[in-house]
């Protein structure tokens, strides 16, 4: 994580203030994260760390506040992990972390997931609703039924730049450093069909046991197979996948075994990145990265 220039935000009287989250506050990170039930591990706290920027606000010399975000190209940037303590909440920290990040990401069109005790907040700051995230998970008890006419294989390096074409269209932002990430910790699938790679899927570890994730595709069956396949390396463990409500993929997670547990409300400020024709990021990498 390059640290931000921002300057420290205070708050009239000076009690709080928003400053750059660097990689000695993680143990703190984490220890939020866990007071919240939010299931990161230490690794999951790094892993998002390296790729983005993010503030923190310090209470007594104890962090009561996280908020990170994850720049894609120029244009677009995610943002999520925030985190307010519960004995520090009320107090604005809220509003002053998004401050400080959304000066520090100006210029950039901004999505994010939120529950519905952050949505007031968002919308006061001008974010607008465009969708929902359905969180799907489990113990899964058996192996999802294989769809063999959707041709799957085991990707490759020389597969490099395909998924990064594919990525970018399916979710309308330039995301090549978080892939590069990901294909470094995942088993990844591809779709291949007349020769061509016209789909993708990620499993690994994440939190309480793998997360499956993201999925890219052209069809709900090329999809559907992806996720099977993924799925089935981990039966008897815990699985968890974040799916688009308006891809309509939910009823069939249900039938597999992985039940809807939440749903989380997309947000964007500014026009929220629009997919190619043809191309649907079905499932994202998580909440907070989109």
């Amino acid at each position: 994580m390059t640290e931000p220039d921002f300057p420290p935000v205070a708050d009239p009287i000076g009690l709080t203030r928003a400053i750059p989250l660097t990689r000695d506050h993680l143990p703190q990170a984490l220890a939020l994260s866990q007071a919240v039930q939010w299931p990161y591990r230490a690794e999951d706290w790094a892993f998002a760390f390296d790729l983005g920027r993010g503030f923190g606000v310090e209470m007594n010399g104890r962090l009561v506040g996280t908020a990170l975000w994850w720049p894609y190209g120029d244009d677009f940037a995610s943002t999520g992990m925030i985190i307010v303590a519960e004995d520090a909440q009320r107090r604005g920290i809220g509003a002053r972390l998004m401050d400080a990040l959304l000066a520090d990401a100006a210029g950039r069109r901004i999505i994010l997931n939120s529950t519905n005790e952050g949505q007031a907040l968002y919308r006061r700051l001008g974010f607008t609703p465009y969708d929902h995230v359905v969180q799907h998970q489990a113990v899964l008890g058996q192996a999802p039924a294989l769809d063999g006419s959707v041709a799957l294989r085991g990707a490759t390096p020389d597969d490099r730049a395909a998924l990064i074409v594919l990525d970018g269209n399916a979710s309308g932002m330039e995301r090549t450093a978080l892939l590069d990430a990901l294909c470094a910790i995942s088993d990844v699938l591809v779709v291949e069909q007349d020769g061509e790679v016209v789909g993708y899927g990620c499993v690994r570890r994440w939190g309480r046991g793998y997360v499956v994730g993201p999925v890219v595709a052209r069809s709900d069956d090329q999809a559907k197979a992806l996720i099977a396949a993924l799925a089935a390396r981990h039966v008897g463990q815990f699985v968890r996948i974040d799916v688009y409500l308006s891809d309509g993929l939910s009823p069939w997670l249900e039938s597999i075994g992985l039940p809807a547990t939440s749903e989380v409300q997309c947000m964007s400020l500014g026009e929220p990145p629009v997919a190619q024709a043809g191309m649907t990021l079905y499932a994202l990498y998580n909440q907070s990265l989109g």
